[in-house]
């Protein structure tokens, strides 16, 4: 399986259907990859707490018909990042989108965990509540966003639901850049499996952005690594070793915490 990780700048110059159409065309030039996977609010700026209520969408709304038809376009899965999402019976969410070869959408995923604690998107949107798997030719996606990777239970929860590959779209301050390798490792490490994590370059709202998009393979072994500036990571996946990584070291399978507890 090829993985295409596209870590988008976001210049605040530069408008937001400017980006859209410059980011579809760069997916279109990952034809042939078989994943491309975009970070996380990459239309506004992860830190642009200000442009969400101006550039809360629908779910069906401007980036979702750009991110279709590229997807469509190139021919391949697209987990398209996220985007203010405005539910017209509710909050705005944290929302990712992910399309199938077609341009169909296959999944749509609003952020379980909002940073910011008592500020910006902690305040300003609604927290997700469901899990999200995609199943894919040969491996199963188990969808996430940012914050989200500081919490191990939600990706031992996609795990239990079938996950092989861990997608995680981010717009990571690079003063945690520490962190977010770290993490990214050890989310690989503890669940046996893929992790690619795809963030953003650039500076937003004045919080400069980590960038270094990583995948690991489920040993923790980095596989490839971004710098910090805009580009385009492609990886060559054996999906198989996930699979290889559980039978060759089958910790999983010692689990006590977490499961239902034995009956007498």
């Amino acid at each position: 399986m090829r993985a295409s990780l596209i870590q988008i700048a976001v210049n605040e110059d530069e408008s937001v259907d400017s980006r859209r159409q410059r980011v579809a065309a760069l997916v279109r030039e990952q034809a042939g990859a078989d994943l491309v996977v975009l970070p996380e609010l990459w239309t506004t700026g992860a830190f642009a707490y200000e442009e969400f209520g101006r550039a809360a969408e629908p779910l069906e709304g401007p980036t979702y018909e750009v991110m279709a038809k590229a997807a469509s376009d190139a021919g391949v899965w697209l987990h398209a990042g996220s985007i203010p999402e405005r539910d017209p019976d509710g909050p705005l969410y944290n929302t990712s989108l992910v399309f199938s070869p077609s341009g169909e959408l296959a999944a749509a995923y609003r952020k379980i965990h909002r940073f910011g604690f008592d500020k910006g998107e902690a305040v300003l949107m609604g927290a997700g509540r469901a899990l999200v798997t995609v199943r894919l030719p040969g491996t199963t996606l188990g969808v996430a966003t940012c914050y989200d990777l500081r919490f191990p239970e939600l990706f031992r929860s996609l795990v239990d639901a079938g996950a092989e590959t861990l997608v995680i779209p981010a717009g990571w301050p690079e003063r945690r850049r520490a962190h977010w390798t770290l993490l990214a490792q050890a989310r690989a490490v503890e669940n046996q499996a893929f992790v690619l994590a795809c963030g953003t370059a650039g500076t937003h709202a004045g919080v400069p952005q980590a960038g270094h998009s990583i995948v690991v393979d489920p040993w923790g072994e980095v596989l490839a690594e971004a710098g910090p500036d805009e580009e385009v990571l492609t990886v060559d996946l054996d999906p198989a070793k996930v699979a290889t990584t559980r039978e060759q070291f089958p910790a999983l399978k010692d689990r006590v915490l977490g499961l239902d507890p034995p009956r007498r």
